[in-house]
């Protein structure tokens, strides 16, 4: 049998087909390939950008006077990484009063050990109250230790930074009037999985927040990186403290909404100067954790749950495959043109991250398989949460709140 939307008669079965089913197919292909198409464009041309991995920090004058910042590390379990970056966040040479807070929070590995041979200061997080999550509480406990700073810099066990990083932090949120400057750290792309995982995973958190629209002043969208958030301490008490988002599991994302939501202005950007020293070496690794807090932001909502499904199916995975569809079933030219174009711009938008990662841009085609497969985490992240495993993160869990 010849496969084709306009197919000559089934020689082996003797009978034609259907053209008024052919004609639906035809006309359902067009329109799905017509509207991932048509995504794409707004994605591409009308999407904050989301696309662009430039430019980082601006330089900026240094401050007449250099404000306190205190940075509060919450660690739990990472006796490994920590001789690796707590030393670059000791040693940067910031012109004014600088101190580092090591949050112990109930490691069974030594870590207070570890952090206490390489800074002084190491609190133990008292024990989480109910409704706190994990790493809140401990971000909660260091802003308790560091008294009263004018900035607090939290950012995560795993982060190592660049000489002068906090340096330039500081003058952006001074001559920026920024109540918020955020980094998304480079992430480890040393393993194969990682160079698949993690380039995309970055790619998809620029497409839900949109860095340029979390800088713009007076857009909606608001996000932080969580491994290297630097916050003015009064705009973070006058938004309700750490306690207002006492629950998050999405601890950067809730900050970031804090701040904003409070009449606040902020900053994120991609940067090499900041760099996660975590490594992922299995699939096993990565999936666990982005299925971590996957459902989460989707608020634990089946609606949210299944349109998230369907709007990465029709923009990732209808593309392709109405492409090669209409490639090899004959004459199908608005759904070829439409789905072609569609995967050509997605492809291009990813270019510009697998270079920021220094990986071949050729990876860029293989996009749509990797957005499967983030379907399937976020659909295994709501299956976990229901059977009561969900937010697991060294040896703690967060299931989702009863309907």
């Amino acid at each position: 049998m010849t496969l084709a939307f306009g197919a000559p008669p089934d020689v082996a079965g003797g009978r034609p087909p259907r053209r008024g089913a052919t004609l639906r197919t035809v006309v359902i292909v067009d329109v799905l390939a017509l509207a991932a198409l048509a995504g794409w464009l707004y994605l591409a041309l009308a999407h904050g950008a989301f696309w662009r991995t430039g430019p980082g920090l601006p330089e900026q004058d240094d401050p007449l006077e250099w404000p306190e910042v205190a940075a509060v590390v919450p660690a739990r379990n990472e006796a490994a990484v920590l001789p690796e970056t707590l030393p670059t966040l000791l040693a940067q040479e910031y012109p004014g009063a600088f101190r580092v807070v090591v949050v112990d929070d109930q490691s069974g590995d030594g870590t207070a050990e570890t952090a206490g041979r390489l800074t002084g200061h190491v609190v133990s997080a008292r024990d989480r109250p109910d409704g706190w999550a994990g790493k809140v509480w401990a971000m909660s406990e260091g802003v308790r230790a560091a008294g009263e700073p004018d900035y607090y810099l939290f950012t995560d066990a795993d982060i190592a930074y660049a000489p002068g990083t906090v340096r330039r932090l500081v003058a952006e949120a001074v001559a920026g009037r920024r109540d918020l400057v955020s980094q998304m750290a480079t992430l480890s792309v040393r393993t194969g999985w990682e160079r698949v995982i993690v380039p995309a995973f970055v790619y998809f958190f620029a497409q839900l927040y949109p860095f340029r629209r979390v800088t713009r002043d007076g857009s909606r969208t608001a996000a932080a990186a969580g491994g290297c958030m630097l916050v003015r301490r009064a705009a973070l008490e006058g938004a309700g403290g750490v306690a207002a988002i006492r629950g998050a599991l999405i601890d950067d994302v809730a900050m970031g909404r804090l701040v904003k939501r409070a009449g606040g202005r902020c900053r994120l950007d991609l940067s090499r100067d900041v760099v996660s020293r975590r490594p992922y070496p299995r699939l096993a690794d990565l999936w666990t954790m982005i299925v971590r807090s996957a459902y989460h932001q989707l608020r634990y909502s089946p609606a949210l749950l299944a349109g998230t499904v369907l709007g990465l199916l029709l923009l990732y995975a209808v593309p392709p495959a109405a492409t090669l569809a209409a490639a090899v079933a004959g004459p199908a030219p608005v759904a070829l043109t439409a789905a072609a174009l569609a995967w050509t711009i997605m492809t291009l938008t990813f270019v510009p991250m697998l270079r920021f990662y220094r990986l071949s841009p050729l990876r860029a085609v293989a996009l749509p398989a990797i957005a499967l497969m983030y379907a399937a985490m976020t659909v295994d992240s709501a299956r976990r949460h229901r059977a009561g495993r969900g937010g697991a993160w060294k040896g703690r869990t967060t299931a989702a709140p009863s309907p």
